[in-house]
């Protein structure tokens, strides 16, 4: 088969391509990645061919972020700033790329590539990383509000964030109104809502996500398929000799990230500062994934703690004491395949919601940003780490995850897909 991936978004949203790409090729397939121009190098150093497809954003860009993950209004942002604007591009991007090719493999963000699926009438499947792109009534999301109540009122009541989820699809629509003139232009009549029905496949969805987070719910689209974890990091390269050596030089280190989106948040600062101190007055041992930005560098100097910029994840969690993290959705698999507990600290999006499943499994704490003060993060940090149910659950829910081999499963349900166009 010949097959366009495509995706948009931070590296949490390149890798699990970046893996079903390669599980693709393994098994005789011509797979390829069109994506933002900054994620060139990092596909074909995985060996596979690339498209560029805006928008172009720039995720070491502070201002931006902010603007895109405040927590009320980053989506609308998003949407009407940055992927409205550059869908027609996107359009004639992904057009180019489709020549010759077999099925198409979308993103919630692609929304062009629904279109151009079903004016060429390509197969096509849809894929998501998270449970909240369902907006499943029979297993309410926790949508995106950065509040410590509303987590404890969906924790429960969870079908009281039903009229907030209708009200949320409702907005989307709205904010994704281009798509509709889009689908007319090109001879199309008006679709579903493109961030919610729209986005789904008649024919196969892919949920790139592990089961232990979410399983199939009565509202879920047809044909949809729990695929499971998708390991990849590679992007990232391997441990440094300096974190080689402090990982060496004591007991397990606890580990504090934002990923590659919230890292660069202005607000991301205080997130390392009171990390280092907490760790410090602690007397535990931590490793800081600043990102680039100097401006994260923590002012207390200990050490005890090592601050680096990137560390490959799936080899750094498994040898650590604990996981503190944004609960974006690629750390948060790293973070549940290392069968380590952890504590999530939720800035947009799917993150409130992926923190509220892990911490129902036990594995969890959820703090929000505004919360994130030294003494709740030592409380929080003590008692997990005294927790020996979690621990033992934690590493119950990594076996899970890393027996879950996703990207052969998708590949082998696009297979499928094909035998019976």
């Amino acid at each position: 088969m010949r097959v366009l991936l495509t995706s948009f978004g931070s590296y949490g949203d390149l890798n699990p391509y970046l893996g079903l790409g390669q599980a693709l090729q393994a098994r005789g397939h011509r797979p390829l990645l069109a994506m933002t121009p900054a994620y060139r190098e990092h596909v074909e150093a995985a060996g596979l061919d690339f498209h560029p497809t805006g928008p172009a954003g720039d995720v070491t860009d502070r201002q931006l972020m902010a603007r895109i993950m405040d927590p009320m209004r980053g989506a609308e942002y998003l949407m009407r700033h940055l992927m409205m604007p550059m869908l027609q591009q996107c359009y004639d991007d992904l057009a180019e790329a489709a020549r010759n090719i077999d099925v198409v493999v979308s993103h919630p963000l692609s929304f062009a590539a629904p279109v151009l699926c079903e004016k060429r009438d390509l197969p096509w499947a849809d894929s998501v990383l998270a449970p909240l792109s369902f907006f499943s009534s029979d297993d309410p999301p926790l949508v995106a509000i950065p509040s410590p109540v509303v987590a404890a009122i969906h924790r429960r009541w969870p079908s009281v964030m039903r009229p907030v989820n209708r009200i949320g699809q409702w907005m989307a629509g709205r904010w994704t109104e281009p798509v509709q003139k889009l689908r007319k232009s090109v001879g199309l009549p008006r679709g579903a809502n493109p961030m919610v029905a729209g986005q789904f496949s008649p024919h196969l969805n892919l949920a790139l996500f592990s089961s232990v987070l979410a399983s199939p719910q009565p509202d879920w689209p047809a044909n949809t398929l729990v695929t499971g974890n998708i390991q990849h990091d590679a992007v990232h390269g391997r441990l440094t000799p300096e974190i080689e050596d402090f990982l060496a030089a004591g007991p397990p280190p606890v580990v504090f990230t934002l990923g590659s989106s919230a890292v660069a948040l202005p607000a991301a600062a205080h997130f390392y500062d009171i990390s280092a101190a907490a760790a410090h007055a602690l007397g535990l041992r931590a490793i800081l994934l600043v990102g680039r930005s100097t401006e994260n560098w923590p002012t207390m100097r200990s050490g005890d703690v090592l601050t680096a910029e990137w560390a490959p994840h799936s080899e750094l969690f498994p040898r650590a004491a604990a996981v503190v993290h944004q609960g974006g959705a690629g750390t948060l698999h790293s973070a549940l395949a290392s069968g380590k507990p952890m504590i999530v600290v939720p800035f947009a999006f799917d993150q409130h919601d992926n923190g509220m499943r892990v911490e129902r499994l036990g594995v969890a704490r959820v703090i929000y940003p505004q919360r994130y003060t030294a003494l709740r993060v030592r409380e929080a940090l003590k008692a997990l780490l005294d927790d020996s149910d979690a621990a033992e659950r934690a590493q119950e829910v990594g076996e899970a995850v890393r027996a879950e081999t996703g990207a052969v499963t998708a590949s082998r349900a696009l297979e499928q897909l094909m035998k019976g166009v």
